[in-house]
C-alpha cells in the first residue's frame, strides 16, 4: 500500500540522501583515515573501526534502494528502515568511539573547548539519559500514536526531520546510556541502568499497542501489514535493547573490576568518594 511517499517533492528526497547518504559516507571516510593514522604510532582498535564502519553502512543502506523504496509503500519497509537508521545503526556509531577519536586527533586548547561545550547547562540537559530516552522512545509514541506519522508521509519538511530524528535521537540514547566517549556529569551507572529498563519495557509497550489497536491510525494499510509491522518493531527493538544492555554491563563489570587497581594505597575516604561519583 501506498503511504503517501509519492508527495514528497525531489528537493526533499535529495536532502535526505545528502543528510544521511553522503553526509555519513563522507565522515566513515575521515574516521577511518584518523583511526588508521593512529594505528600507526599509538593504540586504536580494529573492532571500533568496524563498528563505526557497520553502523555507517547501516545507515546508508536504510536510505537507499531497495529499502527505501520498499518504506515508501510497506509500512513493514518504513519499520525496517526505522530499526536500521534508529537503532542498530546508531549502535555501531556510539560504539565506535567517534569522539574519542577527535579528542585524540585535535589540539589540546580545540579538546578542551569541546569538552566545555558539552558540559554546558543546556546541553548537559540534552545528554541526560532521561532527556535522551524521552527524544527518543517519546517520539516514537508521537510518531506512532498521533497523526504526525499520516503528517509525515504527506509533509516533506516533516518527513525528512522525522529520518534525521531517528538517527539523532538512537545515537543520543545509546550515548547517554553505554557510550565510551566521554560525557562531563555523567549520571551514575544505576540511573542509567533504571532508565534502560523503563525505555526498554515503554518501547515494548508501543508495540504492543500498534500490533493490538492498528496504529498509527490514517495509514493506508490494512491490519495484517500493521501487526506484522508492530513485531518487527518489537522484536527487532528486543535484538536492539539486548545488544544495548549487554554493552551496559560489560562496561559497568570492566568499571567495578579496575576499581582496586586504581585506588590502591589511595586513602580510604578518597576512594569511597571516588566510588560513589561512578555509581
Amino acid at each position: 500500500m501506498d503511504h503517501g511517499t509519492g508527495h514528497h517533492d525531489t528537493g526533499s528526497l535529495t536532502l535526505l540522501l545528502i543528510l544521511l547518504v553522503v553526509l555519513p559516507a563522507v565522515s566513515l571516510c575521515v574516521y577511518l583515515f584518523f583511526a588508521g593514522r593512529m594505528r600507526k604510532t599509538s593504540r586504536w582498535s580494529a573492532w571500533r573501526m568496524a563498528s563505526f564502519t557497520t553502523g555507517s553502512l547501516l545507515i546508508i543502506v536504510a536510505m537507499l534502494p531497495p529499502l527505501s523504496d520498499w518504506a515508501h509503500w510497506d509500512l513493514r519497509g518504513h519499520m525496517a528502515q526505522h530499526l536500521l537508521l534508529g537503532m542498530f545503526g546508531p549502535l555501531g556509531l556510539v560504539f565506535g568511539a567517534p569522539g574519542t577519536l577527535l579528542l585524540r586527533n585535535v589540539s589540546v586548547s580545540a579538546a578542551r573547548r569541546i569538552m566545555a561545550f558539552l558540559n554546558a547547562r543546556p546541553i548537559r540537559l540534552l545528554i541526560h539519559p532521561v532527556t535522551a530516552a524521552l527524544l527518543d522512545i517519546g517520539g516514537m509514541y508521537l510518531l506512532y500514536l498521533t497523526p504526525f506519522f499520516t503528517l509525515s508521509m504527506m509533509n516533506p519538511a516533516v518527513f525528512v526531520f522525522l529520518h534525521l530524528h531517528f538517527v539523532l535521537s538512537g545515537y543520543l540514547f545509546t550515548w547517554s546510556i553505554a557510550g565510551p566517549d566521554p560525557a562531563p556529569r555523567r549520571p551514575g551507572m544505576r540511573m542509567r541502568l533504571a532508565v534502560l529498563f523503563f525505555a526498554t519495557a515503554a518501547h515494548g509497550i508501543l508495540g504492543k499497542l500498534m500490533f493490538g489497536y492498528g496504529y498509527p491510525r490514517g495509514a493506508t494499510a490494512d491490519p495484517a501489514e500493521i501487526q506484522a509491522a508492530a513485531q518487527w518493531m518489537y522484536y527487532g527493538g528486543d535484538v536492539a535493547e539486548l545488544l544495548l544492555i549487554i554493552a551496559f554491563f560489560a562496561i559497568w563489570f570492566r568499571h567495578r573490576n579496575r576499581l582496586p587497581e586504581m585506588f590502591a594505597g589511595a586513602p580510604p575516604a578518597r576512594v569511597a568518594a571516588r566510588k560513589q561519583s561512578r555509581f
